[in-house]
């Protein structure tokens, strides 16, 4: 396997974070200055990934670059895309008065000409743990190894997504938005539904038990969910082709959201997902994950997440000092 045929990762770092109120993608959380990319960056290159392609805004590139480049730059072949909100199929023009990007599924779009093999999707601000990156890598370095053999048997498209249980992946401090996923007893995930306002709450059989919960009406009502409910925090991989599903796509998408929603719209990467596998164009592996995930979704957060970071460098999971 040459190094241009193996796993890529694709992180998507173009949200600005506007519930935390700041580029919070790169807001240092580490005792040397590190930010929580620093730590993803450093668990994936353990785990074998070597070339990475960041999805940014263009305006925030200068920035980006003075974290990234000389630190794990220096370790990892890095490049950029950049998320433009014209960046749309021929024929397709931004409606008036938009401004707000098209979502994750566009994301990835964005980076079309820098992906030519199987690759891996995440969030820029989101913690995984490095067992998430060790697993994403063995099935990846499975696909490309198939690609080396000359292809594999015809048959659904092959997808993989680490799940965390729901429970670990809240805050105290709000809302937040998980896909929800449905499992099939042979672990081949069916479908993920978006949730946008999940949060604890008091639960109806014992209002001094916080349960998750998620309202589809801005509170009005809750419907509670089980804390190990599965959900996706946008850890994906996939084939190559997934491109082409996303691309091709993308017109129906617009067609739908100009004519409904043209200002706030949104093109999800979980969408396009559930479309292939209902069509049977895809089949997506679950691969669960047991781990504690951390992010900085509100500004309260951020010192949580410090402080379970330092603690894994205490305990030696993590050097000091990530780069030296």
């Amino acid at each position: 396997m040459s190094d241009q045929e193996k796993p890529i990762l694709l992180i998507m770092a173009a949200g600005m974070g506007s519930r935390y109120g700041g580029l919070k993608q790169i807001d240092p959380v580490g005792s040397h200055g590190e930010i929580i990319l620093d730590f993803s960056l450093y668990d994936a290159m353990l785990a074998g990934f070597e070339r990475v392609v960041f999805v940014i805004k263009e305006e925030n590139a200068e920035a980006f670059r003075g974290l990234i480049d000389g630190r794990a730059g220096k370790h990892l072949d890095v490049r950029y895309a950049f998320q433009k909100l014209d960046d749309l199929p021929d024929g397709y023009e931004v409606p008036e008065g938009r401004v707000k990007p098209w979502g994750t599924a566009h994301a990835v779009y964005a980076a079309r000409d820098y992906i030519d093999a199987p690759f891996c999707v995440i969030n820029a601000d989101d913690y995984y743990g490095s067992g998430a990156f060790q697993t994403m890598y063995e099935f990846l370095e499975g696909l490309c190894n198939e690609d080396d053999l000359s292809g594999r048997e015809a048959g659904p498209d092959r997808y993989a997504m680490v799940a965390f249980q729901l429970d670990k992946t809240l805050t105290e401090n709000g809302h937040v938005a998980r896909g929800v996923c449905e499992v099939g007893d042979n672990g081949v995930l069916k479908k993920v539904t978006e949730r946008t306002k999940i949060m604890w709450r008091p639960s109806e059989d014992d209002p001094e038990t916080k349960v998750p919960a998620y309202t589809e009406d801005d509170g009005g009502t809750w419907s509670m969910l089980a804390p190990d409910t599965p959900v996706s925090m946008n850890f994906w991989g996939f084939e190559r082709s997934f491109m082409d599903a996303v691309s091709d796509g993308f017109p129906a998408f617009l067609d739908k959201a100009l004519a409904e929603d043209p200002l706030k719209g949104e093109y999800f990467l979980p969408s396009v997902v559930t479309e292939k596998i209902e069509s049977g164009g895809a089949e997506v592996n679950v691969l669960r994950s047991a781990d504690q995930w951390y992010g900085v979704t509100y500004k309260e957060d951020k010192e949580n997440v410090k402080n379970a970071l330092q603690s894994m460098k205490d305990k030696g999971f993590y050097p000091e000092k990530l780069w030296d």
